[in-house]
């Protein structure tokens, strides 16, 4: 990574109290689904929120926001992140709408990440998300090379195979430094409508276990449920329910849990800088 000279160092950006990162190890986890219930109940919980769309490969966040209008760039050349149920929104999606798939390299995907971050109009917010793409590469490493995160939130389902590639992303934001501010079980089990059984489609609880081997925080699972993928389909997330409606419920719980974690690290973090 180093070439010789020393990497740049993060900047906060004005206004943004804190910002968190939403990653898994492998795709088809639900995590733009999480992240973007989350942003909801953190809005709904009286927070102000920003969402950046990162996956630059899948970016799902106008689908499941419902909207798809392209930003307008204001002065300065700042771009005006699009408004879409109350949280201020920016993805490759609105700039290169429709079904071409992007090929991009490293150094152009370093480019895009510090635009969402720096040309953005994001305000004052309380919550910046961001949706990173599966996997470990390199928008992740961008994004921490571009700003100081507070923390980072892990998407698995109960499955092997999921939860390995959980550990990697465990692992990945061990390695740069950023804390864990928890993991999410997503699809964890599934009630059949007609005889109200739980069935563990996936084996149930794995990603709780994972947490509590690598020592950071366990936010709950999300139920594998048709009208949190028909939220998400339709523009209008589950989230968007209030926390009394059962398919939401579990998203403000986590919500919640997020704040306390976000804000328990985010004091930690002045102390250092206080004691230097």
């Amino acid at each position: 990574m180093a070439h010789g000279h020393a990497m740049p160092e993060p900047v906060a950006l004005p206004g943004v109290s804190k910002i968190i990162a939403v990653g898994s190890g492998k795709g088809g986890v639900g995590k733009t689904t999480v992240a973007v219930n989350l942003a909801i109940a953190l809005s709904k919980l009286g927070q102000r929120v920003g969402l950046i769309d990162a996956d630059v490969y899948g970016p799902n966040v106008p689908l499941m926001m419902g909207s798809s209008a392209q930003p307008r760039v204001g002065p300065n050349n700042m771009i005006e992140p699009n408004l879409t149920h109350g949280i201020k929104t920016i993805s490759i999606g609105y700039i290169s709408p429709g079904d071409k798939p992007l090929m991009m390299r490293g150094p152009m995907l370093h480019q895009i990440v510090r635009q969402f971050l720096q040309q953005v109009n994001w305000g004052e917010l309380d919550y910046l998300v961001v949706d990173l793409p599966p996997g470990t590469g390199d928008v992740a490493i961008s994004l921490v090379q571009t700003v100081p995160l507070t923390g980072a939130l892990v998407v698995s389902t109960p499955s092997d195979v999921s939860l390995e590639d959980a550990r990697k992303a465990l692992e990945m934001f061990a390695q740069v430094n950023v804390d864990v501010l928890g993991v999410i079980e997503n699809m964890s089990h599934f009630t059949c409508p007609h005889c109200h059984q739980e069935i563990d489609i996936f084996s149930r609880g794995g990603a709780e276990r994972t947490a509590k081997q690598f020592g950071v925080p366990f936010l709950g699972s999300i139920e594998l449920v048709p009208a949190i993928r028909e939220g998400g389909d339709s523009g209008m997330p589950v989230a968007l329910a209030g926390p009394k409606s059962p398919h939401a419920a579990p998203f403000y719980a986590a919500a919640e849990k997020l704040m306390q974690q976000a804000e328990a690290s985010a004091a930690a973090a002045t102390d250092v800088i206080e004691i230097q």
